[in-house]
């Protein structure tokens, strides 16, 4: 009896159309690593890192990006035991772990003995999605962010991503990095923000988005306006352009803990379709 040769391979930019095709069966789950490898080509120098292939004969079946983020898609359990295995021979160089819970979690399992302490480990995130109109009145207020607005908005960033992440990404010299990172955004017309008296209230990005759709990060609303159902205002307002000007589905995920942004997202007419795992180091 046969049986079906099975290899994980480093795959580049002649590898691209299988793997937009292999991502394109869970294209709203799997956008940021579609984003990844359609932006990058699959070129080691645009990836900084390597993302690799699960194959059964012929067919590939399962991608893992393997860069700043370690990030399965598709992967079967034979696929996260190779993927486990090859990134526990080269050692972590990822800031964190994240994906499917079904994917991540037997991932972790294969690498915490190696690579602990993790910082977090975040489980059970509810991802939401929304392909039609928002539900909830969009905040005439918030609009897109132009780069006359960098000045004001980068501390904001800075203030959301150390809020949610516990360290600022300033540390280790990442300033002009992030500083970049939040520009790119801006000119690509993916940072919505509403600005007051010289400060931002509230704030998102799109930080991923493919033909199929975008992923939303980075909501903040100014801790001395919060309960004011602002980010319920904001978020229908990015949604509503969002759908109309980057991608037909709108997509994010969020702690589990985080009962009020919860409430948020699902008063504007988000709806859960998967769980993710975020492991932090």
């Amino acid at each position: 009896m046969l049986r079906t040769q099975r290899a994980l391979r480093v795959l580049g930019p002649a590898n691209l159309p299988e793997v937009t095709t292999l991502l394109a069966h869970d294209a709203v789950v799997n956008v940021v690593a579609d984003y990844r490898a359609r932006t990058t080509q699959l070129q080691p120098r645009w990836l900084n890192g390597e993302m690799w292939g699960y194959y059964e004969g012929s067919e590939l079946v399962s991608v893992c990006h393997a860069a700043a983020n370690l990030m399965p898609a598709a992967a079967t359990a034979r696929a996260v035991e190779q993927f486990g295995a090859r990134a526990k021979s080269q050692g972590r160089h990822c800031s964190t772990i994240v994906g499917p819970s079904e994917q991540v979690d037997p991932l972790w399992d294969l690498l915490e003995s190696t690579w602990s302490p993790a910082r977090e480990v975040r489980r059970n995130q509810p991802h939401l999605e929304i392909s039609s109109a928002p539900v909830a009145p969009p905040d005439p207020r918030v609009r897109l962010g132009t780069m006359a607005d960098l000045e004001v908005l980068y501390p904001a960033c800075v203030a959301m991503y150390t809020e949610e992440v516990g360290v600022s990404p300033e540390v280790h010299g990442g300033a002009s990095l992030y500083r970049a990172r939040v520009a790119q955004l801006v000119s690509r017309g993916w940072s919505f923000v509403r600005i007051e008296d010289g400060r931002v209230i509230f704030k998102a990005e799109v930080a991923a988005a493919t033909p199929y759709a975008c992923q939303v990060q980075g909501v903040y609303v100014a801790p001395d306006r919060r309960g004011e159902g602002l980010a319920i205002s904001g978020m229908a307002t990015v949604v509503d352009l969002a759908l109309r000007t980057i991608a037909p589905v709108v997509s994010l995920y969020v702690n589990e803990h985080n009962h009020a942004a919860r409430r948020a997202y699902e008063r504007v007419g988000f709806e859960r379709t998967a769980t993710f795992t975020t492991v932090m180091f």
